[in-house]
């Protein structure tokens, strides 16, 4: 059993220390996250965070644990004046999690400004996952330094816009459902 004083830092700088610790390990900022689900009609994913948190025991000894699989997160891509860029999101995707300041529950169901129902900060619950993120494991290949493109990761079919050129490239190209080249 451990006594009181082997829980207390022993010294008025370990405590700081220690309570900085604390109020820090409970503010959720932005963390790398895998997809594991996605719903497209809500436009959510399912995402599992990629890093292990480190926790202490109640023996004073630490652990890594994997954090919890965050549900129902909204997506984010770019959006506006509308227009959309959407894609297919699929399991395994890697994406960056942000963790609003405040509740977001209000805002999210209703839109507009919005009382904060909740008053929790840099919370788990309350996080977005900006797809397009990755990590090296995943570059693209053959990354264009002169263009701007819109393809496929492997490279075999794109759109590339340089000044006072775009280029199309693709087995089959179709024009409002009609094959023009193949």
């Amino acid at each position: 059993m451990l006594s009181i004083n082997d829980i207390l830092p022993n010294n008025e700088e370990e405590f700081y220390r220690t309570l900085m610790d604390t109020v820090a390990a409970n503010i959720r900022v932005a963390m790398p996250g895998i997809i594991q689900a996605f719903d497209p009609v809500e436009q959510v994913v399912s995402v599992q965070p990629a890093i292990r948190e480190r926790i202490r025991n109640p023996d004073l000894s630490y652990s890594w644990v994997k954090l919890p699989l965050l549900l129902d997160v909204p997506i984010v891509f770019p959006r506006a004046g509308g227009f959309s860029l959407t894609m297919p999101v699929q399991q395994g995707d890697e994406c960056l999690i942000v963790f609003g300041d405040m509740c977001m529950d209000g805002w999210w169901s209703s839109g507009g400004v919005q009382n904060q129902p909740d008053k929790r900060r840099h919370d788990l619950s309350d996080g977005y996952a900006i797809l397009g993120v990755w990590s090296q494991p995943r570059v693209i290949s053959n990354y264009a330094t002169d263009a701007a493109q819109l393809r496929t990761d492997d490279g075999q079919t794109y759109i590339s816009l340089k000044p006072g050129e775009i280029d199309l490239v693709a087995t089959t190209v179709k024009v409002n459902g009609t094959v023009i080249s193949t």
